[in-house]
């Protein structure tokens, strides 16, 4: 959640709705039938990103690495079955590890995920591998079969159905086609993968390789962990296997040795940031902290949490509620305070105002009327208890949200976190710095565990730092060899 300045508003009636509610995505596919004849070949144009996928995860600042993807990709477009189907290429600045098309032809790759890729040939592999959801166009497929997902809350597996259609309206959704790709969708799209690959010289086996860099993070993250490229993108046992095959006809076919470029990918990103970025805000401790804004407020005891650029997120283990932080522009209290109440279509709403640790606030309590999903009636979907907070120009609104009739339940939770909204003065937390991945050399003898100590890692990471070089800790080096280690 960065400044208020790069939120998105859209006058007083939606300033408190942001443009996104999701900071991951699943893979979000492209149009039509696929094709068996080629198009007619032009260079690919660097489209624009979407606004409302920049405004989900934010850009990534690094000119080098977007100038890399932007080469690679429209020479990979030109080389593909339907070049004028494949528009752009973006780098956006989220920890999740994954890639994905959206259905206008425009290829992401998230921060997150050039950080697992250990050469050149992996990243050509995944790119080839989205490009080929393009070019087969299998996200109309999804499309006409209604399957995409909705995408009302960031927290989607965590929080019940339920809650997640109470929350709808205070999250936005956007038609970015949240779908999951079948097997025979991903089967061919490992299949252009190696294709596109090989086309501009790269060893497609290395695709094969990431899957299982990626099978390994998912293993060690745990099954509450935010989704990663394997969610959207199936895996089965035999898709390895698979591809290990189609490379090593494509390189026979190639008649030469396909390149791998491991050093040239490790130096181009030096100084990547890893994992999530403190300066967007962090929980630690069953708190949330913002640096830049500096505010800190309480997350409840064991609820799950998820940050975006556009808003925090909270919710109960159990999915039965949420509390969601969001930025509701600068029209004065009173003004958004009637905005939230009419947005939210909430019915005998009752407004009083307040003070929180010296901030001014307005707090809202009603009903939200709507029509409900399971049985198709109106009525009250919803009980809300929202606090409206004044930080200078700034305000910012904590929306809790839990079934009909609950709120005798939930409002204490709610009431405890907003009342807990605070300045944020302790200088460590403040000056928290991201993580960044930064290349070692190895020296004569060395095993990958004995580098990591020489780098003064943590025994604790050493798993953690074997999964991001694609090796074992037991794997020895070579003198010379390059290799990841992350600190600040």
């Amino acid at each position: 959640m960065p400044t208020p300045s790069s939120f998105l508003y859209a006058g007083a009636a939606l300033a408190l709705l942001p443009a996104v509610g999701a900071r991951f995505l699943t893979s979000a596919p492209a149009p039509q039938p696929a094709a068996t004849t080629a198009a007619v070949s032009r260079p690919v144009q660097g489209a624009q990103p979407d606004p409302q996928v920049i405004a989900q995860f934010g850009l990534l600042g690094n000119a080098k690495l977007q100038t890399y993807i932007d080469q690679k990709g429209m020479q990979m477009g030109r080389v593909s079955d339907r070049p004028a189907d494949v528009k752009g290429f973006t780098v956006v600045d989220s920890p999740i590890i994954n890639a994905f098309a959206t259905p206008d032809g425009h290829v992401y790759f998230t921060r997150g995920i050039l950080a697992y890729f250990n050469n050149e040939a992996q990243f050509s592999g995944v790119l080839g591998h989205e490009i080929g959801h393009i070019t087969a166009r299998h996200g109309q497929k999804q499309q006409t079969r209604s399957t995409i997902a909705n995408g009302a809350l960031i927290l989607g597996s965590i929080l019940s159905k339920r809650v997640a259609s109470l929350a709808q309206p205070a999250s936005q959704v956007v038609g970015l086609g949240l779908l999951k790709y079948g097997r025979d969708d991903e089967t061919e799209s490992d299949q252009l993968g190696v294709k596109y690959s090989s086309k501009i010289g790269y060893d497609p086996a290395s695709m094969a390789d990431f899957f299982l860099t990626l099978s390994r993070t998912e293993q060690s993250s745990g099954a509450a962990t935010v989704p990663t490229f394997l969610s959207s993108h199936p895996n089965s046992a035999d898709r390895y296997t698979n591809v290990k095959k189609l490379a090593a006809q494509a390189e026979q076919q190639a008649g030469r040795q396909l390149a791998v470029n491991r050093d040239q990918y490790l130096r181009l990103i030096e100084g990547l940031p890893y994992g999530d970025n403190p300066r967007e805000g962090y929980v630690e401790n069953s708190v949330f902290y913002h640096p830049d804004l500096k505010f800190q407020f309480p997350v409840p005891q064991g609820w799950k949490s998820q940050n975006s650029p556009s808003q925090f997120q909270m919710a109960e283990p159990n999915g039965k509620a949420v509390q969601i932080l969001l930025p509701a522009g600068n029209k004065g209290l009173d003004e958004t305070a009637q905005a939230l109440a009419e947005q939210l279509k909430l019915q005998n709403a009752q407004a009083q105002k307040t003070t929180v640790n010296n901030f001014p606030a307005i707090v809202i309590q009603g009903d939200q009327v709507g029509q409900d999903q399971q049985t198709g009636q109106q009525g009250i979907t919803a009980s809300t208890l929202t606090y409206l907070i004044q930080d200078g120009q700034t305000i910012y609104a904590l929306v809790g949200l839990c079934g009909p009739g609950t709120l005798g339940t939930y409002g204490s939770t709610f009431q405890r976190t907003a009342q807990g909204f605070k300045r944020l003065t302790d200088a460590s937390k403040i000056n928290r710095q991201p993580e960044r991945i930064r290349i070692k050399t190895a020296k004569a003898g060395q095993t990958l565990a004995s580098a990591l100590a020489a780098n003064g890692i943590s025994s604790k990471r050493y798993e953690e730092m074997a999964i991001l070089n694609g090796m074992k800790t037991t794997d020895k080096l070579t003198a010379g060899m390059l290799f990841k280690v992350v600190g600040k």
